[in-house]
């Protein structure tokens, strides 16, 4: 029994450690997003991502979130540990979290975020009280401070930046100029 037990921890640990990559996980062109989940411009971003890149980039283009939860978004730092644990349970959970955070942000305050995050739970079939823990995990928030560890060592400091094979996409961009660098990308790795 306890090798199962164990087996569990390391299968939840590991998912948790891995980046959230939508679009071809194994894709040379990378766009690396670093995004508060409380943050106004990268739920803009997020709409631009399900709508535009995703289903035309997809297939070619690997887009993977990190997390960089700002100081002054009080309940953005428990939005991403929760996305951190969501991807432990299901990844197109994770992903369905973010987008309905980001399209809730109006609703959610740091008074309310737990509240919303069991409803959230309870409605997509996640052990919410796991969830609820989960914000007090110190192995998720090394995760999640990894993250902005590593933004600030290139140079960020809003969001959503977007790296398209290192080419920065900062704050407010259009549609139109992060795909004219993801082709540009594209075109570098040969790929159609």
């Amino acid at each position: 029994m306890i090798p199962l037990v164990l087996a569990a921890v390391v299968a939840i640990s590991m998912s948790a450690q891995q980046r959230l990559v939508e679009g071809k996980a194994d894709s040379p062109v990378r766009v690396l997003i670093f995004e508060d989940l409380q943050c106004s411009d990268c739920a803009v971003f997020r709409v631009m991502l399900d709508e535009k890149l995703l289903p035309k980039y997809g297939g070619k283009v690997a887009f993977e979130h990190r997390d960089f939860p700002l100081a002054k978004h009080l309940w953005a730092r428990p939005a991403a540990l929760a996305a951190r644990y969501l991807q432990t349970v299901d990844l197109a959970k994770a992903v369905k979290f973010r987008q309905e955070t980001m399209k809730s942000q109006t609703e959610i305050k740091p008074e309310n975020f737990n509240a919303w995050l069991t409803r959230f739970c309870e409605a997509n079939g996640v052990d919410a009280g796991q969830a609820l823990a989960a914000l007090q995990d110190p192995k998720l928030e090394a995760l999640v401070q990894k993250d902005f560890e590593d933004g600030v060592a290139r140079g960020i400091a809003h969001t959503p930046t977007a790296l398209v094979n290192g080419a920065p996409f900062i704050e407010t961009f259009t549609a139109e100029e992060i795909s004219k660098g993801i082709d540009a990308a594209l075109k570098e790795n040969g790929i159609q």
